[in-house]
């Protein structure tokens, strides 16, 4: 097949070679047909044709050329160009235009392969280049080379993690994750996990375990004449709770939240004063959320203090550890998460500050009593049969509510190999450097004011313009000054040079978010930063 065949004219070789399996050439009579002319299905399956669709040739070609020509654009376009720090990180267009350029419409024939090679270099072209050493605006970013390679060639095997006799090795590997993350945590009595598609998930799971361990009947009876549950959780944490709420039909006005502090901390004191309200109101607690490391402020909740609530309470204690979980890696920064071997779980993504490639979150459950599997089995006969040839405590499916599932682990099982632990503890450690860093050179500069001294790798800050730099703190700056961001976004955006969020908080004007996060990214890439930032908002 050349280059310019359409990708789709396999049907020419499978043809082909189907004449040399049946013994006869492509074009040899060999159709049977009954006497009205039509003809039969036993003829036309011996001829290796059923409706004229081929039986005994491949239909589609592995097309190991097209794979090899697809790699090198993705090394090309993906790797080199996408990580050179003189690239753009975007090349931004409008909606409208993009429907152009990429000519979307799908239809009944297919293109050549040189079509389809110009497809992916244009897919690479228009997206957000994340690995770029300036890009700022997520709670991920950078090329992690190992995680990489694993996902190619989980892609590749293209198996899924739910049964050892159907991917065998994954089911080794992601039982060897958890239980290194597990030790991690410092659950000594051992504990149990799943991998799932994002923190969002993993707090999910979190709520229905603490729900089952409530009252394990409702799985088959339902919410039925039952009790209003309720849940805590700070006014700082991720909307994946009240959503998980909402999906579970708990409702979202049984998600109490509890006041922060002035930096984003969970107060315990309000967590009881809001538990007691709860039990006067005749509701029933059952869990709460604490977060380590808030999506904005990258604030830690007192993780030793809520545990002992908890425990008076006898309630569910989860750990949204998605970002701030990293620090656990590190002998300098785990104390942030001081009392975490205290809470029942804990949601840890590694595609975050450890930069696995995404996916790769993982739900970890100080648990032996399989109440994961209790939880969400449904023993589904095709799948986990108990009189298999094998242990089939190694068919771990029935813990997830997934059926397919991506043996995302890989991932992180091959990085930590390769790095080992003090490489990636390096890696959290050089991050918080970094952050400390910028902060120092953000209170430098004339224009750039911190909203708090960070406590994480997130940094928040305003840029004050020249023109508004006299004006005295009160209404008419901080109503010009919301104004500010959103125009250095937009320009930062169409000339393509970095990407950073930006955000408004309670009553607070726009202000940046700024996350470091990529080994990749310099002490010169953060000063431009803030120069690039001057100079795209001093007009204003």
């Amino acid at each position: 097949m050349t280059s310019d065949s359409p990708a789709c004219g396999v049907y020419i070789q499978a043809s082909h070679r189907m004449g040399a399996v049946n013994g006869r050439g492509p074009n040899t009579a060999s159709m049977e047909t009954h006497m009205n002319g039509e003809t039969s299905y036993e003829g036309s399956v011996k001829s290796g044709k059923d409706g004229g669709v081929f039986l005994n040739g491949a239909t589609v070609d592995p097309v190991e050329g097209f794979i090899r020509q697809a790699m090198e654009v993705i090394l090309d376009e993906a790797v080199r160009k996408a990580t050179d720090v003189n690239e753009k990180v975007c090349e931004w267009r409008s909606p409208e235009q993009l429907k152009e350029l990429l000519d979307l419409e799908l239809k009944d024939e297919g293109e050549s392969e040189s079509k389809i090679l110009q497809r992916c270099r244009e897919a690479i072209r228009y997206s957000v280049k994340t690995s770029h050493p300036r890009f700022f605006n997520q709670l991920f970013a950078g090329l992690e080379p190992y995680s990489t390679v694993a996902s190619f060639i989980i892609e590749s095997i293209k198996t899924s993690l739910y049964t050892y006799e159907v991917a065998p090795v994954f089911t080794l590997m992601e039982n060897a994750v958890l239980r290194k993350m597990i030790e991690t945590i410092g659950w000594e009595e051992g504990g149990d996990g799943i991998f799932n598609p994002g923190g969002s998930m993993s707090n999910m799971y979190a709520m229905n375990l603490a729900r089952y361990r409530y009252c394990p009947d409702w799985k088959e009876v339902g919410l039925y004449s039952a009790p209003r549950l309720v849940v805590f959780t700070s006014q700082e944490s991720h909307y994946s709770i009240s959503k998980a709420a909402a999906l579970m039909g708990l409702g979202t006005k049984n998600v109490y939240m509890v006041p922060s502090d002035q930096r984003g901390k969970m107060i315990p004191s309000a967590l009881e004063e809001r538990i007691q309200l709860a039990k006067r109101e005749g509701a029933v607690p059952f869990m709460v959320n604490a977060t380590a490391g808030t999506t904005v402020f990258g604030a830690f909740d007192p993780i030793e203090e809520i545990a002992s609530v908890c425990e008076k309470h006898n309630l569910w204690l989860h750990v949204d550890a998605c970002w701030g979980g990293a620090a656990l890696m590190s002998k300098k920064h785990k104390h942030l998460l001081k009392g975490i071997h205290r809470v029942h779980s804990v949601s840890w993504n590694p595609h975050k500050m450890l930069m696995a490639s995404l996916q790769c979150s993982a739900f970890l459950v100080r648990d032996k009593t399989s109440l994961l599997q209790r939880c969400h089995s449904a023993r589904a006969s095709y799948l986990f049969q108990q009189d298999k040839f094998y242990d089939v405590s190694y068919d771990t499916g029935d813990k997830s509510v997934q059926c397919s599932r991506k043996p995302d682990a890989f991932k992180l099982w091959l990085m930590w190999k390769a790095l080992g632990s003090r490489e990636l503890e390096q890696r959290v450690d050089r991050a918080l450097a970094m952050a400390r860093y910028l902060t120092q050179e953000i209170k430098k500069r004339d224009g750039f004011q911190l909203l708090m001294e960070p406590e994480f790798a997130n940094m928040c800050f305003w840029y004050i313009p020249p023109s508004l730099r006299k004006l005295p703190e009160g209404p008419e700056l901080w109503t010009k000054l919301h104004a500010v961001a959103p125009v250095i976004k937009e320009r930062m955006m169409k000339t393509g040079s970095m990407m950073i969020g930006y955000q408004t908080h309670g009553d607070k004007p726009n202000f940046f978010r700024m996350v470091v996060i990529s080994p990749q990214v310099s002490r010169q890439d953060l000063d431009f930063v803030l120069e690039e930032i001057h100079h795209l908002g001093q007009d204003l």
